[in-house]
């Protein structure tokens, strides 16, 4: 039998559109305190039972909402934040759909009391009579949920346990408290409060809320920075790449206030830490992406998690570049006076690496034409290598001042692997080998640039059947490609020929390649994928060029090498991510030797 067209029920409408917008308890939590942050809110406190299921309670401080309004905000569509479509393109407010409330009120048991901040009375209404009466309630708005997917068994099972539900609830909570500074936050947790942050206006009270959501470490082990250019500013905390981690659980990335999760902002990201970090991990931050709302669309998702940038690849690239000069120009002396360290926090065995674009190709120019500038020599002149046999003899260790350099002078080395340094705060411990492969890296990119990328003619081109697009990206790109050595030509709308490489990716696999960069270009509008390749390429060569294990050193070049580390950009890792140097204070040696017990 076939049904005819009818409307649905506004009741089952509203269900339906809660199955877009709450999904857990978690939901719930995100769409009302938003709610309280688009009324000005300087205070909003959250109270749960059972994970949330049983009953949440949101109270805030904010405008408030008038008698004869409080049915309508329980209807769908009706919003105060957005009256026309040049509203709807320049959203400033955290919600506009108006779906959120009623959308809750139809899973749950629902009750709105609020007092504008001017009025005499509070009134309150239930969702199911949608009848204002009076009650008593200071300025602001108190919205209660109980029994969340009563009326929907079906949803209900697939709630996980009270634990697991609740730490869902906590971490929305803790990233909303890390968004806005500007508006304190209570939790409590079957009336056992979980945490309280205050207002935080200066930078120092900033960090402590920092530390309360996501550990002192977070703040130990971070850059603060601040850019702006183009339109877009970009500031917040980077985590240093030794302080890594197992699972990308601490990336926290705001744009506009709002937290998102971006494919194209996770790539840019992981782009500007890709040459330090250790293989397998992920990087932590919390950044905050400022710019025109005409210029992101955030109506992307009925969730809002999502966003869409008008100017995408100028946003790639700008997270790109800054971020990666910042990890760049980050110093010993950056780190350490904070009492800070690459190597402090615990890296996880290496895990292998899969889905790489082609196999690794073999090496062809000589590293010896990219040696570092200093030399490593004996005090009587001879090279280190001639010298292995007969070391000069100890030269006597410099004392550490209020001029030592930050990694200080050094001492001796450790079973030819390791030199001792001590500075004022304490002993400096480096990887020899570690610390000369980043920097011998460095020059090497550095020398490449200078020169330009040499590209070397294929004898017999590459075709490369691609999508007509692909093509169309190809061409628009062929001057860049060029830049980085590569050769690109169309054979037709949906072939490519590959007519030259560069000379260090000889014996790369070409077409994989192409396929690869087309790919990013497609996704990103941007492909770092010929730098990266030709990157791992002078990554070997500096570490087959580097100084080796059990080389003896004079006291010389072990403080030349320690200047070099404090004058080299990404020195705290090696070419592979690994830690090139750690350090312990006299307080931590004292606390180790139990000295002043």
């Amino acid at each position: 039998m076939t049904r005819r067209i009818h409307s649905l029920p506004s009741q089952l409408v509203n269900q339906i559109a809660a199955g877009e917008v709450v999904e857990r308890p978690a939901s719930v939590i995100k769409e009302l305190v938003e709610n309280s942050l688009d009324a000005g809110a300087g205070l909003v406190d959250v109270e749960v039972q059972q994970g949330g299921v049983k009953r949440i309670r949101v109270r805030d401080d904010g405008r408030g909402i008038a008698r004869d309004d409080l049915a309508l905000a329980l209807s769908r569509h009706a919003t105060s934040k957005v009256a026309s479509l040049a509203d709807l393109e320049g959203i400033t407010s955290m919600g506009f759909r108006g779906e959120a409330l009623p959308s809750i009120a139809s899973v749950s048991r629902l009750i709105l009391t609020s007092r504008e901040q001017d009025a005499d009375q509070a009134w309150q209404i239930d969702a199911e009579d949608a009848q204002p009466r009076p009650a008593a309630h200071p300025a602001g708005t108190t919205v209660e949920v109980r029994d969340l997917f009563y009326n929907t068994p079906a949803r209900r099972k697939f709630l996980k346990t009270e634990k697991t539900e609740f730490r869902h609830l906590e971490q929305v909570l803790r990233r909303l408290a890390l968004a806005r500074f500007d508006v304190g936050f209570k939790l409590a947790h079957n009336g056992r409060q979980i945490f309280s942050a205050r207002q935080a206006a200066s930078l120092v009270e900033r960090e402590k809320r920092i530390a309360a959501l996501l550990g002192q470490s977070f703040i130990d082990n971070s850059l603060r920075f601040e850019h702006e250019a183009a339109g877009l500013r970009l500031w917040g905390w980077v985590g240093l790449p030794a302080f890594s981690r197992s699972q990308a659980d601490m990336q926290h990335f705001f744009v506009n206030g709002r937290m998102v999760r971006d494919k194209l902002v996770s790539h840019a990201i992981r782009q500007a830490y890709q040459d330090v970090l250790y293989h397998g991990r992920h990087p932590a931050f919390l950044l905050y992406l400022e710019l025109r709302p005409q210029l992101v669309d955030v109506n992307v998702h009925p969730t809002k998690h999502e966003v869409r940038f008008r100017e995408g690849r100028l946003v790639h690239d700008y997270l790109f570049r800054t971020l990666h000069q910042v990890l760049a120009d980050a110093r010993p002396e950056d780190v350490l006076p904070e009492g800070r360290s690459p190597a402090e926090e615990a890296l996880a065995p290496p895990l292998s690496q899969s889905g790489t674009a082609f196999q690794p190709p073999r090496i062809r120019e000589d590293s010896s034409a990219y040696q570092p500038s200093f030399a490593w020599q004996t005090p009587a002149g001879r090279s280190a290598d001639q010298g292995r046999a007969a070391p000069p003899p100890p030269m006597p260790a410099q004392e550490a001042t209020a001029d030592t350099p930050p990694l200080g002078y050094a001492l001796a080395q450790l079973h030819g692997v390791y030199i001792l340094a001590q500075n004022q705060e304490g002993l400096v411990l480096v990887d020899m080998h570690a610390a000369h492969e980043r920097i011998t890296y460095e020059r090497m990119k550095q020398a490449v640039q200078g020169q330009g990328i040499r590209s070397q003619p294929l004898l017999v081109p590459v075709s490369v059947k691609v999508s007509p697009r692909e093509v169309e990206l190809a061409l628009e790109n062929r001057d860049l490609l060029a830049d980085l050595g590569m050769q690109l030509d169309a054979l037709g709308k949906d072939s490519l020929a590959v007519r030259a490489m560069p000379t260090l990716l000889e014996g790369a696999d070409a077409e994989s390649l192409v396929r690869d960069l087309l790919a990013d270009l497609v996704t990103h509008g941007s492909s770092q994928r010929l730098r990266e390749a030709m990157n791992e390429v002078l990554s070997t060569m500096a570490c087959h060029g580097s100084v080796r294990a059990n080389r003896r050193l004079a006291l010389e070049e072990m403080n030349a090498l320690l200047r070099d580390i404090e004058s080299t950009e990404r020195s705290g890792q090696c070419n592979h991510g690994r830690p090139t140097w750690t350090r312990m204070s006299m307080a931590e040696l004292d606390k180790l030797f139990l000295r002043g017990r």
